[in-house]
């Protein structure tokens, strides 16, 4: 669906985008990785260092300590195997042969957890186990200093197959050659990933298969910026322990699954900028953890459900470029930790709501191009916390609150192409301070202060008011002149026969020389 990609200013932290290049992890001690598989026990050797330490002469004690100690220090450390399962450590050739050919894998590390590569991590399989070995528990392709990815990649499916693996990131990977995300359900893997992250992938098509329900130990899945059509499938609900789903910037149609209130650990879900149609889910309110919910960019229409009301830890609620109309519900009120309300372009066509001023810790607004009427609600002047408002392009009324000017916090205002008249109750302080991010075009009844003088170099699309309050445009001339009296308006009725006059006269002259 269309609608400009907005920059959001609300700072909210995408889980799979900031862990793309891995968490700071410690790598294993060299000491463990290096070792031998079979070393003899120290107390086996004891013999041995009593043997060499009697052959070295009596006159040299220093020396003996000095032949003892690197003995000692080698035989002192852990005795343990770390080479890998020779099947596991086939499939990750496999995986990094299919997705890259930075190096020839095979032969620059054979072994791969003992000598890293970039991009990989392996952990031991227990920390109780004399003999552990180690496998692979994260894989990221795509971002420097990660593998790079081959124009013919395709998506390895056999990567679920690495029975450890937690992490796996593909980042901007597959732009040339189509594929398809594939899951068989039969591998070893489900049970241990817990991020998946497939992002920037523009020849990722297909849809989102079923068997997305097998990676039961998920908790952040991210499918962003790819190409995947068709519709959400329903089990995707049944991935109980998911805190963070983000399918959008893709294709995806039909209507959100009613189901998907099950994902009751949910904190954040965007599907924004598909083309979702149909309600919003009266389900919806069923995730109650939930912090930030985007589902802007879509087709949704209907009205709000009043579930949402439920949602008391929102912090962040998107809904603009829909099909949404009618009144918002009055469970809004309660959403007391919103901070970010953004819901322009929704055909609305109701008064501006004056509930929406309860919402003390809003910061940001966007209410704009919605068809929004009446007065501009004067509790608006009580969100001291907003940050930016846009009202522009609705049917707004009456004059601006004069409160608005003790919005301290405010740097973005739009109020330009509605229906406002008056002066406006700023002084040059604050249109200063706001400079070009104060817009109040399209308002031909709207001036500023006389008292503003000197700041003509900030346009903020309103005139100077005339000595009565108006604005001194020659467009407002008839509502002078049905407003004024005396000699004023005896004065503006002559100019304005004047004008009347000349221009008779200039369209005779024209007609007499065309002749």
């Amino acid at each position: 669906m269309g609608g400009e990609d907005r920059a959001v200013p609300y700072n909210w932290v995408d889980a799979s985008a900031t862990t793309v290049a891995g968490p700071s992890r410690p790598a294993p001690a060299p000491a463990t990785m290096s070792q031998p598989p079979i070393l003899p026990r120290t107390n086996q050797l004891l013999p041995l260092f009593i043997n060499i330490f009697s052959a070295v002469p009596a006159e040299a004690p220093s020396m003996n300590l000095l032949l003892l100690l690197p003995l000692l220090i080698q035989f002192s450390l852990p005795c343990t195997s770390t080479s890998m399962d020779p099947q596991e450590m086939e499939t990750l050739f496999h995986v990094m042969e299919t997705m890259s050919s930075d190096r020839d894998w095979r032969s620059s590390n054979p072994d791969p957890c003992s000598s890293p590569w970039p991009g990989i991590e392996c952990k031991p399989s227990s920390s109780g186990d004399s003999n552990q070995q180690l496998h692979v528990t994260r894989l990221a392709f795509g971002v420097s200093p990660n593998p790079t990815c081959k124009p013919t990649a395709i998506f390895p499916a056999q990567v679920f197959a690495l029975p450890r693996l937690q992490s796996l990131f593909f980042l901007n990977c597959f732009n040339v050659t189509k594929t398809s995300l594939s899951i068989d359900a039969n591998q070893k893997a489900y049970a241990s990933l817990e991020q998946l992250s497939l992002k920037s992938n523009p020849s990722l098509v297909g849809a989102i298969p079923p068997e997305i329900s097998s990676l039961n130990s998920l908790q952040v899945l991210t499918l962003s910026q790819n190409h995947l059509t068709g519709r959400i499938p329903d089990s995707i609900s049944q991935l109980a322990s998911l805190v963070h789903l983000d399918l959008s910037y893709n294709v995806l149609t039909s209507s959100i699954p009613p189901q998907i209130g099950q994902l009751k650990k949910l904190i954040n879900l965007d599907l924004s900028y598909n083309s979702l149609s149909g309600r919003v889910p009266q389900s919806i309110g069923q995730m109650v953890l939930l912090q930030k919910l985007d589902l802007s960019s879509n087709d949704l229409t209907g009205r709000i459900p009043e579930t949402i009301g439920s949602l008391t830890s929102l912090e962040f609620l998107a809904l603009s470029d829909n099909k949404l109309n009618g009144e918002l519900p009055n469970g809004m009120a309660g959403l007391l930790s919103l901070q970010y309300l953004i819901m322009d372009d929704n055909p609305m066509f109701i008064s501006l709501p004056a509930v929406l001023g309860r919402l003390d810790k809003l910061q940001e607004l966007r209410l704009g191009n919605s068809g929004y009427s009446g007065e501009i609600p004067e509790s608006f002047a009580r969100l001291t916390n907003l940050t930016s408002l846009s009202l522009e392009r609705n049917r707004l009324s009456g004059e601006i609150p004069a409160d608005f000017s003790d919005l301290g916090r405010i740097y973005h205002l739009n109020l330009s192409w509605n229906l406002l008249s008056g002066v406006v109750p700023f002084g040059s302080g604050f249109i200063r301070r706001l400079g070009r991010n104060l817009d109040l075009s399209g308002n031909p009844g709207l001036c500023l202060n006389a008292s503003n003088r000197g700041i003509e170099s900030v346009d903020v699309g309103a005139e100077l008011c005339q000595d009565a309050g108006r604005p001194t445009e020659a467009a407002s001339m008839e509502e002078g002149l049905a407003s004024s009296s005396g000699g004023k308006q005896l004065w503006l009725l002559l100019r304005f026969h004047c004008y009347q006059l000349i221009l008779g006269w200039l369209s005779v002259w024209c007609s007499g020389a065309k002749i």
